[in-house]
């Protein structure tokens, strides 16, 4: 059983991830582990904290000599700005007068970091989060709620990816397909895997020119009126095996799993499988994929329900599309209260993006990865990537012919 979790905060010393389950055997270096943790921090829109603080990895156990062990992977991702933060987010307790030091810039950026946050963002988990943990302040929150939280996420993502293309040869694609107001076209085809570097040289990830044009436009509109956008992302895993999911405990489908996974990234708020609601405007002669020989085995004959069947993998290409809402730290202060005064006032604003569904998409894929790996390991079990590959391999032996 794949497991995994991650701790630490925004501006702490580093973020950590753990990954336990991992089969023995799947290669992969730190070379990886860091491409992954670049292609997070690119994007039009982006704002000035991606060109100064910089992830610093360090692999603490699992691996060897480019190989899983089969034993707990301990990933750490260093904040190249921590000396920084250092006093301010101190673990243990500190003297007053050390906050009033100034940090070699002469001023007294101590002060201005420790300073209390009593204008909760609405959006955001700031003012909630006081509540139910009983904090006095929002920095307590935001370190934690932080979406810098996904660089963990995504350096575990690398991981099933590389287990997955290499037990099963499965790949992970993502593209934005709406940014703001500009939605994709209906006929816009999926990416290819044969399409990844091309996506990623893409400031907007998106290789339709004209699209791609019209998002920089709308970016640049947001960024002007001092707001910030949202938009829409899709995932495609390619040459996923039929069967992983279920349908026999509602928790464990693979559509429910996968919707879970993403929902859990900040700021998301919607997700569909396939064509999701546009399905639903569809009558049924038209909704369902309708089954027919395609050379020696069967196929669909569209993927309107995205891969995925009474909760288990069909054998299509898995779809997922995820919605991203605007940044809620947004430069035109949103009207909020001031929890120590209770005065109306308006938002704390820390830096922030533009948008960032640029790397909502490169987080998303990571999130489908760990979910597929996870239901992988489960159907085709193994202790080393050796293992899992032949009980790939006896699973579509096994199949009737009929049936492959």
């Amino acid at each position: 059983m794949i497991r995994w979790s991650t701790a630490g905060e925004s501006h702490g010393r580093a973020l950590i991830a753990l990954l336990e389950g991992m089969p023995a055997g799947v290669e992969i270096t730190s070379a990886d582990i860091k491409h992954a943790l670049w292609r997070r921090r690119l994007g039009y829109g982006r704002g000035t904290r991606q060109k100064f603080e910089q992830d610093t990895l360090t692999i603490l156990s699992g691996l060897r000599h480019g190989r899983t062990l089969g034993s707990p992977i301990a990933l750490e991702i260093g904040n190249s700005e921590w000396p920084k933060w250092e006093v301010v987010m101190s673990p243990d307790p500190v003297p007053l007068e050390s906050l009033l030091v100034d940090a070699g810039t002469g001023d007294e950026r101590e002060v201005s970091r420790n300073k209390a946050l009593t204008r909760p963002r609405p959006g955001h988990a700031d003012l909630v989060g006081m509540n139910k943990y009983g904090f006095d302040s929002a920095r307590e929150v935001l370190e934690r709620a932080s979406a810098r939280e996904t660089a963990a996420r995504v350096a575990v993502g690398e991981l099933a990816k590389q287990l997955l293309r290499q037990a099963a040869g499965i790949e992970i694609v993502s593209q934005v397909v709406g940014v703001g107001s500009v939605d994709r076209p209906v006929e816009l085809a999926l990416p290819q895997p044969s399409d990844s570097d091309a996506l990623d040289k893409s400031d907007v990830r998106q290789l339709n020119t004209e699209l791609a044009d019209a998002f920089r436009a709308e970016v640049d509109a947001a960024k002007a009126d001092a707001d910030t956008l949202g938009g829409v992302v899709e995932v495609v895993a390619w040459n996923v095996p039929q069967g992983l999911g279920t349908y026999v405990r509602g928790s464990d489908r693979l559509d429910a799993r996968l919707a879970g996974a993403l929902m859990s990234v900040q700021a998301v708020k919607g997700v569909e499988i396939g064509d999701g609601f546009e399905t639903a405007r569809r009558r049924g002669s038209a909704a369902h994929d309708e089954i027919s020989r395609n050379g020696g085995s069967i196929a669909r004959e569209t993927n309107r329900a995205g891969g995925i069947e009474g909760g288990m993998s069909n054998g299509e290409p898995v779809v997922a599309r995820v919605a991203y809402k605007p940044i809620s730290t947004v430069p035109r202060s949103l009207r909020t209260i001031d929890t120590a005064t209770g005065e109306e006032t308006t938002a704390l604003h820390q830096r922030s993006d533009t948008t960032a569904v640029v790397p909502g998409a490169v987080i998303a894929e990571a999130m489908v990865a760990i979910v597929l790996a996870e239901v992988l390991v489960e159907k085709f079990g193994g202790d080393s990537l050796a293992e899992i590959q032949r009980n790939i391999q006896g699973w579509w032996e096994a199949l009737p012919e009929v049936r492959k």
